[in-house]
């Protein structure tokens, strides 16, 4: 079910034009809305892939749908789309929602973090998961991600080592440009996907170091794929979409069987993220 929208925080960058939110159950959301300039399709793009990566156990916020009522755009008019010099208003009802890892007044959260650090990041081998999943998925746009310093056992349960461990976490965001956006087609390029700091493929070697998350993609269960269908709202899926939404997944299921292939296409582009690479 929904949760409600109750305050909001601050307007976040990025094209999407998302607010921070403070929610009904008392989390903290990114939300975007239908509203959005790149496309209302952006919100389907966002819930399939948090299903997607849940289920290929990629790190990645927790996602809820957020209401926005009439009432609370009445009472918070900052709470508006600005397009050029003219502002389109939010229309009211469900729209997407990221959660913030904790309280945004006392967790600070990163985009960007000096190599040292990124060194001692919990989670590096999700970057690998993720760029494996991106290439699948047709990501069209750069690989977001952010960081944040937490309890390890908290967020990472499977990490070896002391439960009261502190360290970084890496969480995988911003998948509003699977399927090309909101053109719901694949667009294969060798830069496509790929987070923008070379350290976290520094290592990779071949093929062999996403063998974990290329047999779960080639297994993939159909049955995840209609679990997506049912679960994107009506009102995001006008007209025939959700038929055309279907098709899209039937064509994401073809695309298994040529996972190797995109991944190693990253090799071939004008830049070789992969430095460390054997042929």
């Amino acid at each position: 079910m929904p949760v409600l929208a109750r305050r909001p925080l601050r307007r976040m960058r990025g094209g999407a034009q998302a607010f921070l939110m403070e929610a009904a159950d008392g989390h903290h959301y990114v939300v975007k809305f239908t509203d959005n300039p790149q496309h209302r399709r952006v919100l389907v793009n966002e819930c399939v892939a948090s299903i997607l990566l849940a289920h290929l156990d990629i790190s990645q916020p927790e996602s809820r749908i957020i209401e926005v009522s009439a009432g609370f755009l009445r009472e918070f008019p900052e709470v508006y789309i600005q397009l050029g010099a003219s502002r389109r208003e939010v229309t009211p009802g469900w729209h997407f929602g990221s959660r913030f890892p904790g309280n945004p007044i006392t967790q600070a959260v990163y985009d960007i973090l000096p190599d040292a650090l990124m060194k001692k990041v919990a989670n590096p081998e999700d970057f690998l998961g993720v760029l494996a999943f991106d290439k699948w998925a047709g990501n069209s746009d750069s690989r977001q991600a952010i960081f944040f310093r937490a309890r390890l056992s908290d967020w990472r349960p499977q990490s070896p080592g002391n439960p009261l461990q502190v360290g970084f976490v890496a969480q995988m965001m911003d998948h509003g440009y699977l399927f090309d956006g909101p053109n719901w087609e694949f667009r294969d390029a060798p830069l496509f996907g790929l987070f923008f700091r070379p350290i976290v493929y520094e290592r990779v070697r071949g093929l062999a170091d996403f063998a974990p998350w290329i047999e779960r993609i080639h297994n993939f269960p159909e049955e995840i794929m209609d679990r997506v269908l049912r679960e994107v709202p009506d009102s995001w899926l006008p007209g025939d979409e959700r038929d055309q939404l279907s098709r899209l997944l039937e064509t994401l299921l073809r695309r298994r069987k040529r996972l190797e292939e995109f991944i190693e296409g990253c090799t071939r582009g004008r830049v070789n993220p992969f430095p460390s690479w054997q042929l």
